[in-house]
């Protein structure tokens, strides 16, 4: 038995070690200049937004993605666990809806592109 946790327990640093490489900082990022899920163009705030915000649950938001939900929840306690830069890249967010406003030819999102 004492044989059976100590092989459980072995495993446990590398399934942490994956979860904690599961969000990409926006510093570390090739393909957004905001945190986002690894391998994926989802961002943290997306997640944050549709899972704290408009109150999806996370499960629902892990099959639309096709993610786990594991990845749900590492995206959300990313947020949660780097507020200053959650705060810049909202401060980005609304800077860009702002600009946007007074110029349409720059795009905020998918429903900006149906206007052009």
């Amino acid at each position: 038995m004492y044989r059976q946790r100590m092989k459980s327990t072995a495993t446990v640093p590398y399934i942490m070690s994956k979860q904690m490489n599961t969000v990409v900082s926006g510093d570390e990022s090739e393909i957004h200049d905001e945190p986002h899920i690894r391998d994926r163009r989802i961002t943290v705030s997306h997640i944050h937004a549709l899972v704290e915000e408009r109150g999806l649950d996370a499960q629902t938001v892990a099959e639309r993605f096709d993610l786990t939900a594991a990845a749900v929840y590492h995206a959300l306690a990313y947020y949660h666990d780097h507020p200053e830069e959650m705060r810049a890249v909202e401060e980005t967010h609304r800077k860009r809806q702002e600009a946007a406003a007074d110029d349409p030819r720059i795009v905020t999102g998918p429903e900006a592109l149906a206007k052009l």
